[in-house]
């Protein structure tokens, strides 16, 4: 059964990376609306640094950090927070999760579902989705409409030579690449705003690139290059939609932790609305779909249906 909410919903975090330490902790600590219960990692030492620092208390035993907890926060590799989501959700705690949700649509489809019986509200941290001005400029893309091509590449610099990046010491960006780390971003943009992908094709390029053509329930097509090894001089994020209305550009935005907050509060009003959020697990579950099919026409070098 899901958890109520009192006046300051308390929210655990389970995970201690740079990931966590830089967004999830300092914008949960310092939420005005919410109360950080506690810190849990597969390092127990690292919990304690990170709570220490966070004004809480680390737990060695999850499941005391879910009994502690109206809701939890996931900063984890997406194959470990599959299970531990699900965990949370058949313990009665709403969860606000990290892109992908899993790297299998197996694992993806189990935390939707353990999520929809458990009668738990469900975010994704799809950054773009709760940023602003990104989140703003999506809403009003989808109102516009008239969209009939979207052109995206998001060309990270984690691999690239001289790179210091705290994230690229992560193992499963280094086996799973930009089409996984930064596709979700893409796809959390594209999809809102030209509608489902029915059909995608895919090619790789140097390093870790994808290169990908979607097409959309709307009739839209949309192209996307996808990396983590780009030269750092060459290192860019950017979006255009091309339309009736002419173009539109994703605008820039500045940080995350601000954006963390949004999803903190949204993931807040699904919980005592039981309205689900637009970016929920199942969104999540559908992001997954979407990549593993990208994974196999790229093996196949061939388009594959995404229905």
């Amino acid at each position: 059964m899901a958890k109520h909410l009192g006046a300051k919903p308390r929210i655990g975090l389970l995970g201690t990376g740079p990931w966590a330490g830089r967004t999830h902790a300092p914008a949960l600590a310092g939420h005005p609306g919410v109360e950080l219960s506690g810190v849990w990692g597969r390092r127990p030492e690292a919990a304690a640094e990170l709570a220490a620092a966070s004004g809480t208390r680390a737990y060695d035993d999850v499941d005391a950090l879910f009994a502690a907890s109206d809701a939890v926060a996931l900063a984890l590799p997406p194959d470990v927070q599959a299970p531990l989501a699900v965990r949370a959700a058949e313990a009665g705690c709403h969860v606000l999760l990290d892109k992908p949700v899993a790297t299998t649509v197996a694992g993806a489809r189990e935390v939707a579902e353990a999520v929809e019986a458990a009668g738990v509200a469900s975010v994704v941290f799809c950054t773009l989705r709760f940023a602003e001005p990104t989140a703003r400029w999506i809403e009003e893309q989808k109102a516009t409409g008239g969209w009939f091509l979207g052109e995206a590449h998001w060309l990270g610099s984690l691999y690239g030579a001289g790179s210091s990046s705290a994230y690229a010491a992560s193992p499963w960006r280094r086996e799973k690449g930009g089409l996984w780390d930064v596709g979700p971003h893409v796809l959390s943009v594209l999809l809102p705003v030209l509608g489902d992908v029915t059909a995608v094709t895919a090619v790789t390029g140097p390093g870790d690139t994808h290169h990908l053509v979607l097409r959309h329930t709307s009739g839209a097509s949309s192209t996307a290059t996808l990396t983590l090894g780009a030269p750092t001089a060459a290192a860019e994020a950017a979006l255009t939609l091309y339309g009736t209305g002419g173009r539109a550009e994703l605008p820039r935005w500045d940080g995350a932790v601000g954006a963390f907050g949004a999803a903190v509060d949204a993931l807040v009003t699904a919980a005592r609305t039981g309205e689900p959020d637009a970016c929920d697990a199942r969104f999540g579950l559908r992001l997954t779909e979407i990549l593993t099919t990208a994974e196999a026409a790229a093996q196949e070098g061939r388009a594959v249906s995404a229905d």
